[in-house]
């Protein structure tokens, strides 16, 4: 395992600029266009919390490159915008990555927007892993990732099953087949549905995270039960 630099972890946030209609078919499926929009609004503001924290450099990726000045808005601190380009999940992250690591010499961490269930420890244990690692993955109860960070480029992202039940076992398979130490991170989870709703409002009881504050108020009034 090569050195890199001791410079802190850039954090990449794959996002999509929330509206109805837009992303999140499947809770919209469940709750409606505009709700499932309100609820997108409160998840991405979670990400952007934790991104206001972070002890580094933070890229924002938003989905569409017309969203770039949207994106350049969102945090009250320096960012970097580097829109996603087109293709699957794997290639676009690909891409970026390749486009982040161009900028700097550190280890890349990325999160979505919508697994607000990830903490201050779940971030500190992802920065310690890579200190010892290649990857880490924090792996989703529904078999995708919630984190995947690596201090060098990926292997070959495109053709692994992403939106899958499978991705985090074949991403981990993919790394260590090509010589790369893998870490976990305790398991989480992304909101996708409406059932990921009321785990979080009771996840999120004790969360005094201001953003979380708002969101765990807000599935409450939505008759969510945190016990």
């Amino acid at each position: 395992m090569s050195d890199l630099p001791h410079n802190p972890p850039v954090l990449v946030i794959f996002c999509r600029r929330p509206a109805p209609g837009i992303g999140k078919q499947r809770l919209a499926a469940e709750i409606g266009n505009t709700r499932a929009a309100d609820i997108s609004v409160l998840l991405l503001n979670t990400a952007l919390e934790d991104a206001a924290r972070w002890p580094g450099p933070v890229v924002l990726s938003p989905s569409e490159a017309e969203d770039a000045e949207w994106a350049a808005t969102l945090l009250d601190r320096p960012v970097r915008v580097i829109p996603q380009p087109s293709g699957n999940l794997g290639q676009r992250l690909q891409t970026v990555d390749q486009l982040v690591r161009d900028c700097y010499p550190a280890p890349v961490v990325f999160i979505g927007s919508d697994a607000p269930a990830l903490s201050e420890q779940d971030y500190a244990a992802a920065r310690n892993a890579l200190l010892h690692h290649d990857v880490v993955l924090a792996p989703a109860l529904d078999g995708g990732v919630t984190l995947m960070a690596a201090r060098h480029a990926w292997p070959t992202l495109a053709d692994l099953p992403w939106s899958s039940d499978r991705l985090y076992t074949a991403l981990a398979e993919r790394c260590t087949t090509q010589g790369l130490r893998v870490a976990s991170l305790a398991s989480s989870y992304d909101v996708d549905v409406a059932a990921d709703l009321q785990r979080l409002c009771t996840e999120l009881r004790s969360d005094q995270r201001p953003a979380r504050r708002i969101l765990y108020r807000t599935l409450c009034s939505l008759g969510y039960s945190s016990t």
